[in-house]
């Protein structure tokens, strides 16, 4: 059954979403955890990563005379926990950009997502994201994909620095005024994630879960969230 919804802008996640979670987890995880030491101390005259280390010691509690390891045992730990740390999102982002430029990382997404999104903007439909990761690491992920180059598919990048927090509700007031997008219910959110599409919900977005089979929330309770398995199963015409 093919699900058919109006909108004038589509804001997608990430993980899960347009691309499997060990993708992330593991791909991405994988790739930046040995890198961040050696980027640390290969960029001392960086503004961004004399923040990100400031800040990192500041939310750890670790001393100015905090060494670089000091810093990266933090980092690493925040990333086996998950946690959605900005410092450790902005120096993942700046090494992803660099092994996409290199050609070294090469995102590859799920088979019905890059049909759907080119279709959705040769429709005429505006293409945001919203996603933990940086807006650094967004536009990488899009730069270099078995499909080629698709950052001209979006118009916006939000994360959760200049966004808010995901699972928020006033983080999609903040994205819905940026967007210019006037009636909430123009906006459509895609993701895996229930909690996050409650919050856009309470901001009066129309919200789609995704369900996808082999997902940690393949089998997740999406209440009254319309949840599909692939793109394949809805139809967004523009309004």
């Amino acid at each position: 059954m093919t699900h058919t919804l109006r909108a004038a802008w589509l804001v997608l996640d990430i993980e899960g979403t347009l691309m499997p979670t060990s993708a992330v987890h593991i791909g991405l995880y994988d790739f930046a955890r040995p890198r961040l030491g050696p980027w640390i101390d290969e960029h001392p005259d960086s503004d961004l990563v004399r923040s990100a280390v400031a800040r990192t010691r500041a939310e750890a509690g670790l001393p100015e005379s905090a060494t670089t390891a000091d810093v990266v045992a933090v980092l690493h730990r925040w990333m086996a926990e998950d946690r959605k740390a900005a410092p450790l999102k902005d120096l993942q982002g700046e090494i992803w950009r660099a092994g996409y430029a290199s050609g070294e990382l090469v995102s590859e997404y799920f088979p019905d997502v890059v049909p759907a999104l080119r279709a959705w903007h040769s429709a005429g439909l505006a293409l945001a994201v919203f996603s933990s990761g940086s807006v650094t690491g967004q536009v990488a992920s899009f730069s270099n994909t078995t499909d080629g180059d698709l950052t001209p598919l979006f118009r916006h990048h939000f994360d959760t620095v200049n966004a808010g927090p995901k699972r928020a509700a006033p983080s999609y007031g903040v994205i819905r005024a940026k967007l210019g997008a006037a009636e909430p219910g123009s906006v459509l959110f895609l993701s895996d994630v229930s909690a996050e599409l409650d919050a856009a919900a309470s901001d009066g977005w129309q919200t789609v879960g995704l369900a996808r089979p082999g997902e940690p929330f393949a089998d997740a309770d999406f209440g009254d969230h319309l949840a599909v398995r692939s793109f394949d199963e809805i139809r967004v015409e523009r309004a």
